[in-house]
């Protein structure tokens, strides 16, 4: 069945049956209302996509029913049809805001290609509407600040499984940008032009995800006044981002792993079954497969949303992101703030680096636009950052004295000291300035290591 819902709204019952039988034979799904105040109440308690209305009725006028279907959702277009085709009343129509108008007797032909146009116009606005919502936070792998090698191997991993329609499990810590790589998945595939609809499954009541994700009928429950449509059919054609997964009730797992399985969906108090076309991105900072072992997360969903895992690391794990991230949002907030600060010094910076983050990029996000805020000068010191993160210090690995053997502590400490030095060679890519801003030593220290050592080898 068509997914365009036509509203038809005519006090004659003749001509309302035969348009309606008419469009019905043309696969749309039609509705009628017998008078201009129950073809408003019909639009206002379930989704429409356009209104045919019938310009003399006796309670009110087409023109009244367009003034107050354009109130409801001007979006919606509307189609006068009309037995007055003077000039004078077809420019007051569509002035009053009439998609377009059809004089009597409707010529059928004419009617499917007006219902036609009306369509385009309909699909267009709605692509629009996505891609100005989209604008401000449309991300690219391309776009993205990273300079990390555990950073460029999660890129690289979600570039690959971005063309594909395999869904993908997104893991990490609360804050270290899943949503980002989800939106980045979903530009670098083909169905960037489509929808990219995020549903956060923490936030959600039990009582509304089975109408939030698959939506509901009017009169499926208590309070639905109307008909609504869910994040999955919103999602058709696109993208839909399910975060914190893990928190879906059991119920609610078995009617998604349906809809995983056969691209199919029910709405609540419905009993018409809607084939839907959506790639899922689900994420979550839950150990899943322990949810399982106690019987709080099925096994087979878990394989259904687990095809492509791509776990995502934990800022203080990827420490040669943080200055380029620190400039980034230096840049966008003193922007936004109307503030000259474009650097930080160097204590401030090492601060950034000795802290943990166990919020991660968004935490560091929210500090730096803190402190762009508060800042008096044009470049940020340890006085704008939070108390917490000016007393940072370095936490390093403790080993027990059963870990270690005795021995030679100044071979204990250089070796120590060498791996130190990999690592952080590692973690910045080889850059010996980033290195030994991770190490909170100076440059010209850190070459002088490592001379040392090549030397002693």
């Amino acid at each position: 069945m068509n997914a365009f819902t036509i509203l038809i709204i005519d006090d004659e019952s003749a001509q309302r049956e035969a348009i309606a039988g008419f469009l019905r034979k043309h696969s749309y799904t039609v509705l009628t209302a017998a008078s201009g105040v129950a073809g408003v109440d019909a639009a206002k308690a379930q989704h429409v996509d356009l209104v045919l209305t019938d310009f003399r009725m006796p309670d009110i006028d087409g023109a009244e029913v367009l003034r107050r279907l354009r109130e409801l959702s001007p979006d919606i277009p509307v189609v006068v049809i009309t037995a007055f085709g003077s000039v004078e009343r077809a420019v007051d129509i569509m002035k009053a805001g009439a998609f377009d108008y059809i004089q009597k007797p409707v010529d059928l032909e004419e009617l499917l290609l007006t219902i036609e146009r009306a369509r385009e116009r309909s699909l267009l606005i709605s692509e629009n509407r996505i891609l100005r919502e989209q604008l401000e936070g449309r991300a690219s792998f391309n776009a993205m600040i990273s300079q990390s090698g555990e950073m460029e191997e999660v890129l690289n991993t979600a570039a690959r499984v971005a063309e594909s329609k395999a869904s993908v499990l997104l893991r990490g810590e609360s804050g270290t940008g899943k949503e980002v790589i989800a939106r980045a998945i979903h530009e670098a595939s083909d169905r960037r032009d489509k929808p990219f609809v995020v549903v956060n499954c923490a936030a959600l009541p039990e009582t509304l995800f089975e109408s939030e994700l698959f939506g509901h009928e009017k009169g499926a429950f208590t309070g639905a006044e109307r008909q609504r449509i869910g994040k999955f059919e919103q999602a058709d054609g696109g993208t839909l981002f399910i975060d914190e997964v893990g928190d879906i009730p059991l119920l609610i797992q078995v009617k998604l792993l349906r809809a995983l399985q056969f691209g199919q969906i029910e709405r609540l108090g419905g009993d018409r079954t809607l084939s839907l076309d959506v790639r899922i991105v689900a994420a979550t900072n839950r150990d899943l497969e322990a949810m399982i072992r106690d019987g709080q997360f099925r096994e087979d969903l878990y394989y259904r949303l687990n095809v492509v895992t791509i776990t995502i690391p934990p800022l203080r794990k990827r420490k040669a992101d943080i200055g380029p991230l620190v400039q980034d949002f230096i840049r966008r907030f003193a922007e936004l703030n109307g503030k000259a600060v474009h650097s930080i010094s160097r204590e401030a910076m090492d601060a950034l680096t000795r802290y943990d983050f166990p919020g991660n990029v968004r935490e560091l996000e929210n500090i730096i636009q803190r402190a762009v805020v508060l800042s008096r000068g044009e470049a940020l010191t340890t006085h704008d950052l939070p108390p917490n993160v000016q007393h940072a210090h370095s936490t390093p690995s403790r080993l027990s004295l059963g870990e270690i053997g005795v021995g030679d502590l100044n071979e204990a400490v250089a070796a120590l000291e060498q791996a130190m030095i990999e690592k952080a060679l590692e973690e910045s890519g080889g850059n010996q300035v980033k290195a030994a801003a991770l190490l909170n030593i100076s440059e010209r220290t850190l070459r002088y290591k490592l001379t040392r050592s090549r030397e002693q080898q």
